[in-house]
């Protein structure tokens, strides 16, 4: 039997706006590039009501811990359980969900000791329904979708977006276009798309180019763009901050560090954050470190040649796939959220990454290349004094060991850094290579013998 949906007394749910970025003009609709029409800057959403008669913490966090004993389907949604903090939709059955959030916070012992950071954490959202952190913001955005009547959807991606969005589509009887770079995707997560039964078209581009192109489609057709641009996506992205400091029991982390690609998702938790202290769920602003890769670090030279004043564009290059984007649709929002939290932005390299996936694989705990940044560039900022030894830190682990596996066989194999120029014996160490044996019961024996004594 479904127990009754619980509600939060005092919350105007879904009284939301459109607010520009940068001229902070307000508006009841969005066209479909979700751009200002005044200055052409990026759109967030706000909630008014909440300036004029602000929610009670405590009814509210007491409302999304009722729900959990709820067999409704949006009630079972990690996402839409803290629905009074969304846009609101006319009925709780609208929602296009598969139950995603409600992912594990792991505690990292051994990362935590190697770090000497003794409380470390990894909130894994790799956990959802389609493997990766994109299914918070797809259930949110491909609900709004087909409230709007759009039949098409359709995304830019360089992988993990285009698995999620056409899980979500084929969910909710959309039908969906995915535009993704040539050559320059896993396959795992491609497969995915075509598994969902999305339109798929290779572009002999790159990532941004494949945006821009969807950019100039949905002026011109229609179809719903679903890119991290779109607010809604950004609206459902930040219930992971919620669910995380729920499991923490509202004790907030001193830093919550996450990998940067197109950076919606790290301008989507440093929104939560905000409306959380003044909101009064928490009382203390967790500090938001952002962390690229050193071939797409397109943020850390914004902030560090440009003072964060405009976008310096790279042209992106990294085995990290998830995050191998070089214009970065939503740096404004990102450099917003890292002057409000006080956070840091920081770049690592291919053998810096390798190595912390690796680390982190050896806690029993997979996860693809983009969500080891987070760990390669906790450890820079250790050095730098940024992160202190006695402080909770949460590593935000955005997708699963099984998007990329080409990256961990070549790692193990010894394929990834040809001649061994670079390889310390640390990263030596953390390699198990497949081997090749004689199918004898003398050579696995001798092979748990030499096992044993290594």
């Amino acid at each position: 039997m479904s127990s009754p949906s619980a509600t939060a007394p005092g919350v105007r749910q879904g009284d939301f706006r459109f607010r520009c970025i940068a001229c902070a003009q307000l508006s009841e609709q969005a066209s479909q590039d979700f751009r200002c029409a005044q200055c052409g800057d990026l759109l967030e959403i706000i909630y008014p009501s909440w300036q004029q008669e602000r929610p009670d913490a405590a009814q509210l966090k007491a409302a999304w811990r009722d729900r959990k004993l709820s067999s409704s389907p949006a009630d079972q949604s990690g996402v839409w359980r803290f629905r009074d903090l969304l846009p609101r939709i006319d009925s709780e059955q609208d929602a296009i969900t598969l139950r995603e959030g409600n992912t594990p916070l792991y505690e990292l012992p051994r990362c935590a000791r190697t770090t000497g950071i003794p409380r470390l954490f990894g909130k894994h959202q790799g956990m959802n329904p389609t493997g990766s952190f994109k299914d918070a913001g797809m259930t949110v955005a491909a609900t709004f979708a087909r409230r709007a009547g759009f039949r098409w959807v359709a995304c830019a991606s360089t992988g993990n977006t285009s698995a999620s969005m056409a899980a979500y589509a084929a969910r909710g009887g959309l039908r969906s276009l995915v535009l993704v770079p040539e050559g320059k995707i896993s396959w795992s997560k491609l497969s995915q798309a075509l598994d969902y039964g999305a339109v798929t078209c290779q572009l002999r581009t790159d990532f941004d180019g494949c945006l821009r192109l969807l950019q100039q489609l949905v002026l011109r057709a229609p179809v719903y763009q679903l890119n991290s641009i779109n607010p809604f996506r950004l609206e459902g992205q930040k219930t992971l901050a919620l669910e995380l400091l729920e499991q923490l029991d509202w004790n907030a982390p001193d830093h919550i560090i996450v990998p940067g690609g197109n950076l919606g998702n790290s301008s989507a938790i440093g929104k939560a954050l905000v409306e959380m202290r003044d909101l009064g769920l928490i009382s203390k602003l967790p500090r938001l470190s952002v962390i690229q890769a050193e071939g797409a670090n397109a943020l850390v030279r914004t902030l560090r040649e440009a003072a964060g004043k405009r976008l310096v564009s790279v042209a992106a290059e990294t085995r990290a796939t998830a995050i191998r984007i070089g214009n970065p649709a939503s740096w404004k929002k990102a450099a917003h959220v890292l002057e409000a939290t006080s956070g840091a932005c920081e770049q690592v390299s291919e053998m810096e990454i390798a190595q912390a996936k690796a680390e982190i694989g050896a806690e029993g705990i997979g996860c693809e290349p983009a969500s080891a940044v987070t760990l390669a560039g906790l450890k820079k900022l250790i050095q730098q004094g940024f992160v202190k030894q006695d402080e909770t830190v949460v590593l935000v682990l955005t997708g699963n060991l099984l998007k990329d596996p080409d990256f961990t066989i070549d790692f193990h194999r010894g394929d990834m850094f040809k001649g061994g120029a670079g390889v310390s014996g640390e990263v030596d160490a953390l390699r198990h290579p497949p081997l090749v044996l004689d199918a004898t019961l003398d050579a696995v024996m001798r092979t748990l013998e030499q096992s044993e004594k290594s």
